[in-house]
């Protein structure tokens, strides 16, 4: 079945046809690396995740391109505010983003281009910008000059009076409109900067986007991803850029966004108490937990994070984790088919909640199945629809085996010690003693399974 996506430049569901079926493109902005990742953050990263697992599935080569912002004002705020440098803060925090979304089993992208190493991209972009009359120098900035494009607004569907009034515009005397945005901007002599024809500076955000996909994936290519607060400024001054430079060829054929997300039905914020990085909730769920969560929501709706959903989540998981546990000796078909009613499901515009509740019948079907040929069947369906969604992917008894951190709860070798204790009283008839030890265990929230195979154990919520 062909796949559609929605197109936020059409408002429409449309039919995905790539510009080469032999290479799909596909960029994401990526994160601005001066602090760890918030839950939101991960939602795009998620999302785009099994976009690419669906895409690599149809087309023999996939390139997913994901950028990392590592000059900004923030990261130089960040750097002053912390007395580190530039390069240390951007290293550390850009490592734990990787160290982050691997928990959340969000595979790597293909490329990961980082701005400081295409300032040349970004300078001759600017400069043929200028060459073409869509920029101007001005006081040290270059900026772009909205008016020189006759639809620029076209994404996010305002005119220009519309967008001046809805955005922060910085106000500036050297400006000739108030909607101008900077490709360039002078840096002092405590600030990171690069030679240019325009004197010492760094560049404005959105150029960095453009010189970058560019790169790595051609003037025009397949998808351009991100969160749906990127629309404006940032995506639309990205096709402004791009167009121009470009004699009005588009950037991105497919503009994909995904929407906000809010903690207990508010909207996050440390202000309230309710701001929670992916590194902190990793301490208190599984990253395949989170990650199930976000996907139980179209990603196109508002999504509503809460630790209930997290922890439902869980419970889900462990019902699949319990079913392949069981169907542990069953083989598996060496490349098992995707379900076709979950493939439906991804490629109606990747609608996770309805593909979810097919992987949960296969959870089921699987607990079912009779015989060795059903379960056989089942079991490969189920994890061809696991990997799909980036989830079922673990041996079952490292995931029944997860801790939160610092839970106080008896160590590996102390329940293996615990077990064998038990064993041991049974065999000798002492029930009373195997029933006080399975009690303690429990009392550890740690749950003991009997069957024909011996003695399974699990962590229990």
């Amino acid at each position: 079945m062909p796949l559609d996506l929605y197109n936020t430049l059409s408002r429409r569901k449309e039919r995905f046809e790539p510009l080469d079926p032999n290479r799909v493109g596909l960029y994401v902005c990526g994160p601005t690396v001066y602090d760890f990742a918030h839950i939101g953050n991960a939602r795009p990263v998620i999302v785009f995740d099994v976009l690419a697992r669906l895409l690599r599935r149809s087309y023999p080569t996939v390139v997913y391109v994901r950028n990392i912002t590592d000059i900004d004002d923030k990261i130089i705020e960040a750097a002053h505010r912390r007395n580190e440098t530039i390069a240390t803060v951007t290293a550390r925090t850009a490592d734990q983003f990787h160290v982050d979304m691997a928990a959340l089993n969000a595979l790597p992208p293909d490329i990961e281009p980082r701005a400081t190493a295409h300032i040349a991209q970004m300078i001759a972009m600017i400069a043929t910008l200028v060459a073409k009359g869509h920029a101007y120098a001005a006081e040290g900035h270059v900026l772009f000059a909205v008016t020189t494009m006759a639809d620029y607004g076209a994404l996010s569907r305002r005119d220009q009076d519309e967008l001046i009034a809805g955005a922060r515009v910085e106000v500036a005397p050297y400006k000739r409109h108030p909607a101008d945005f900077v490709l360039w901007k002078p840096s002092d002599a405590d600030q990171p900067g690069w030679d240019s024809p325009w004197g010492r500076g760094r560049p404005g955000w959105h150029i960095e986007c453009s010189a970058m996909s560019a790169e790595h994936l051609g003037i025009t290519f397949d998808i351009h991803g991100g969160g749906l607060d990127l629309i404006f400024p940032h995506h639309e001054n990205e096709i402004a850029q791009s167009r121009c430079a470009h004699d009005g060829a588009p950037l991105a054929r497919y503009w994909v966004h995904n929407g906000f997300l809010t903690v207990n039905g508010e909207k996050m914020s440390k202000s309230l108490g309710n701001f929670f990085t992916v590194h902190d909730l990793l301490d208190q769920f599984p990253g395949e937990a989170i990650r199930m969560s976000l996907l139980s929501t179209h990603y196109r709706q508002p999504a509503d994070f809460s630790a209930d959903a997290v922890r439902h989540a869980k419970a889900q998981l462990d019902r699949g984790y319990e079913a392949l546990r069981l169907a542990a000796a069953t083989p598996t078909d060496p490349a098992p088919p995707a379900p076709p009613a979950l493939l439906a499901a991804l490629e109606d515009d990747l609608n996770t909640p309805l593909a979810l509740s097919h992987l949960h019948g296969l959870v089921g079907a699987l607990n079912r199945a009779e015989t060795d040929e059903r379960r056989t069947a089942t079991k490969s369906a189920l994890l061809a629809a696991g990997a799909l969604l980036g989830i079922l992917h673990q041996d079952p008894e490292a995931w029944f085996r997860w801790q939160p951190k610092d839970a106080g709860s008896l160590d590996e070798a102390a329940i293996v010690s615990a077990i064998a204790a038990r064993q041991a009283a049974r065999k000798t008839r002492n029930f009373a003693e195997a029933d006080r030890i399975r009690a303690e265990l429990a009392a550890a929230r740690v749950v003991l399974e009997d069957g024909p195979g011996g003695t399974t154990w699990k962590r229990g919520g």
